[in-house]
């Protein structure tokens, strides 16, 4: 008996030895899981940008990372991606930099006046530039996330309504206008005579069905994606007050997991197709504002010299605004410059 169960001893270890390279092996082979969150629905053109970059990612990464896309805030609103990142619930988001700015108070600097009314190509050469690059240092520091490169527009934002003529500035006196976060929004609204309001995306379409504001500021796209005009919006006025940017973003944890090789996959993923998704989105807007004046949005369009009137109005105000927002000396310093070089 003895003898018996010593061999059975050792037939049991010799079965654990030959197996174990086995399962080593496969846990080596199990894909890495990427969760990515995004609160905007499948429609938007981010979430298809954002759905053709992950494709790719596992494309060519040959089946050791497999990502998943949560769309409509199914996990989380932008406004929290920040706690979810921290705590590891997620490992890849594409938030608006505005919603991130109760941490990050710089990415707020698309709100600051000198920027109001710009175009796209003089928001890129910011974006692109030293003031982007702030906002990344600040980003891995204190989300611990890694941006993986430049970032996806989403557009021009602008204000819109549901009763009211939007016909000039002074239709906005009185209005209750959600903003998507952020002081800088929320100023710019006071400033305008109007009353801000911060709510999540997925429960903005039942606030304009049930009077819990009577506008927004957001931009054609969203507009048009969330087919907003069923929740009783008539009305925009154009005025470009700030170019919205996405930031892609990868926890560190995960990133330190990622072997050298995947790490390269995913930032030249990303740089490769960077051009074409900001041509998309820009096409998409164009698309969707056609689809907004095909629903009955009539959209007023200041003047370049009413634009220049009230960026210049604001600018008295900038001092005090960057120091509302937690705004750094160094940033407005980097923003102007950038501007000053072009």
């Amino acid at each position: 008996m003895p003898h018996s169960f010593s061999r059975r001893r050792v037939l049991a270890a010799a079965a654990v030895l030959i197996a174990a390279p086995a399962v080593r092996n496969a846990a080596a082979q199990e894909p890495l899981l990427l969760r990515c969150s995004l609160e905007t629905v499948p429609t938007h053109t981010r979430n298809a940008t954002i759905r053709d970059f992950l494709a790719k990612v596992e494309a060519a990464a040959g089946g050791r990372v497999k990502t998943q896309l949560f769309e409509s805030g199914q996990l989380f609103p932008d406004l929290q991606i920040g706690k979810a990142l921290l705590q590891g619930q997620i490992e890849m988001a594409v938030p608006g930099s505005w919603s991130i700015t109760g941490i990050i108070p710089d990415a707020d600097f698309f709100q600051l006046p000198i920027l109001y009314g710009h175009s796209l190509e003089t928001v890129h050469r910011v974006v692109d530039g030293q003031a982007g690059k702030l906002v990344g240092q600040q980003i891995e520091r204190k989300l611990n996330a890694r941006v993986i490169g430049p970032w996806l527009d989403l557009g021009s934002f602008n204000w819109y309504s549901t009763s009211r003529p939007l016909n000039s500035y002074a239709d906005l006196r009185g209005l209750k206008i959600r903003n998507s976060g952020g002081p800088g929004q929320a100023w710019r609204t006071r400033f305008m005579g109007a009353v801000p309001n911060t709510t999540p995306l997925p429960s903005v379409a039942l606030g304009l069905s049930q009077g819990v504001f009577d506008g927004l500021i957001t931009t054609n796209e969203t507009i048009a994606s969330a087919q907003f005009w069923e929740s009783g919006v008539r009305h925009a006025l154009e005025d470009r007050q700030f170019t919205g940017e996405y930031i892609p973003i990868v926890s560190v944890d995960f990133w330190r997991r990622l072997p050298p090789d995947l790490q390269q996959i995913f930032t030249d993923v990303w740089r490769e197709n960077i051009a074409h998704y900001r041509a998309k989105m820009a096409t998409a807007q164009a698309r969707a504002r056609d689809l907004v004046l095909s629903h009955g949005i009539k959209i007023a369009v200041p003047s370049g010299d009413e634009l220049a009137a009230k960026r210049t109005q604001m600018l008295a105000h900038q001092e005090h605004l960057a120091m509302l927002s937690r705004i750094t000396p160094g940033m407005v310093a980097a923003v102007t410059a950038e501007l000053a070089a072009g």
